[in-house]
């Protein structure tokens, strides 16, 4: 069986860093998710495929997740694998390993795989409307805010939910801060997902997936994306307060930080603009002495 923290470390920056400070089971059922959301994105993303094709993928990704079986994914797998449909070794040897990440999925306890399953399964359906957006080179273009925000939370609030109800199932004592969670946890992952689109802007936009309005007018996304970090600050400060374990906090904790940090960097310097290897150590460093003093990581942030 593949190991699937080495195809998270193969597919992932922030979340390879991140998933590993999750207590188990949490930490398997999120990695797992994902990986199932990444095999998703795949798909989406899929430049040397035909629009058709990529809709089929997900289609058939759809029904897999509805259906789960190791057999069925294998028999997929050699399907998508025959043509490469994107240029990224990585994803392709996530791909490639699908059916492992169904057997995982199935051995997982029934609440936790039913929390991931129909959270990637969201996911998944919202992508394919994605992709029917698209024109016959597969190239997207957003109309304005909301249509970017209801993109984000395709892509990255729905995330926001289901690490929520992971975090309430493994965690009892959250219970008191039940409503703090749940009212921030869309705003938590569009956070994260924005800073990524305005670090990403020009890349993306070679690519033919223009999310942003022209250079000139992105003060407002800028604002929202502060907007919706002080609110990811507020979720975080939540599960400090119901004493959560110290790895609910340090996993939710150093995305922020680095958003942050970033965030602040591309407003300077502007797109393609990242934070340096030493300041992520840095963070990573701060947070770990904030956790050993019991207190709240982003009280300074």
């Amino acid at each position: 069986m593949a190991n699937l923290d080495d195809l998270l470390v193969k597919t992932s920056r922030t979340f390879a860093l991140s998933i590993p400070l999750l207590p188990e089971p949490c930490r398997r059922e999120v990695t797992i998710a994902y990986l199932l959301f990444r095999i998703a994105d795949t798909f989406e993303d899929a430049a040397a495929w035909p629009k058709r094709d990529r809709i089929a993928a997900l289609s058939e990704f759809a029904a897999l997740l509805r259906d789960p079986s190791v057999e069925r994914a294998r028999e997929l797998t050699g399907k998508w694998t025959a043509s490469r449909p994107i240029d990224h070794d990585g994803y392709m040897e996530l791909l490639a390993e699908t059916p492992a990440v169904f057997e995982a999925l199935l051995a997982c306890e029934p609440r936790g795989r039913a929390i991931v399953t129909k959270h990637a399964l969201r996911t998944t359906d919202g992508m394919a409307t994605v992709v029917e957006r698209t024109d016959h080179r597969g190239n997207l273009q957003l109309r304005d805010v909301q249509d970017l925000r209801d993109y984000c939370y395709i892509v990255a609030g729905i995330v926001g939910e289901l690490l929520t109800e992971l975090f309430l199932l493994h965690g009892p004592q959250l219970v008191g801060v039940r409503r703090t969670l749940e009212d921030n946890a869309v705003a938590f992952g569009e956070a994260l997902q924005l800073v990524n689109i305005l670090k990403d802007a020009d890349d993306d936009a070679e690519d033919g997936r223009v999310f942003l309005p022209s250079k000139n007018e992105r003060g407002p996304i800028f604002a929202l994306a502060r907007e919706d970090l002080a609110r990811a600050q507020r979720y975080v400060s939540a599960l400090h307060e119901a004493e959560a374990p110290s790895g609910f906090l340090a996993f939710t904790a150093l995305p922020v930080m680095l958003a942050k940090a970033t965030l602040d960097r591309v407003e300077a310097f502007g797109p393609g603009a990242k934070i340096e290897r030493a300041e992520v150590f840095g963070m990573m460093a701060d947070l770990e002495k904030a956790l050993d003093a019991r207190a709240n990581p982003l009280a300074t942030a």
